[in-house]
Order: C-alpha cells, then structure tokens, then sequence
C-alpha cells in the first residue's frame, strides 16, 4: 500500500471512532480495492468491517478473486 494511502485510511478511520460515515467508508472502499487490485484479478464488491479494539482497531477485508496476479516479494 503505497505511504498516501495508508495516511488517508488511517486519517478517515480515526475521525470516527465508533465507525465510519457512509462517504467515508464508501472512499475507504476505493482505496482498499485500488490496492486488492494490484495483486489479484477482483470480482465483485470489496467489503470490510471494523471493530473497534482496547489499542486501535481490528479491520477485515472481503473480496472474491479469479487469480492471484504475479508481483515480486516487497523488501
């Protein structure tokens, strides 16, 4: 996940601690599909949940793929 997206997700997900509005998680969506998309062949809707944690949250993605697409190890 490149560095920019990792600080939008982080930023929308803290402005509401107890969840997201529907614009938010609608542009979390985006985002989270823009990386699933990079390694593997996405089909149909990208899902996720949050729950809210002691430290943080836990978050969960849902997504169905045809394939995983061929990336190197990141280092």
């Amino acid at each position: 996940m490149k560095e920019e997206d990792r600080i939008r997700l982080s930023r929308l997900i803290g402005q509401d601690r107890e969840g997201l509005n529907a614009e938010s998680k609608a542009e979390a969506s985006r985002s989270f599909l823009r990386v699933a998309e990079e390694f593997f062949e996405v089909t149909g809707n990208l899902g996720f949940d949050i729950v809210k944690e002691r430290k943080g949250f836990d978050v969960t993605l849902h997504f169905k793929a045809d394939r995983v697409k061929n990336f190197t190890a990141i280092k």
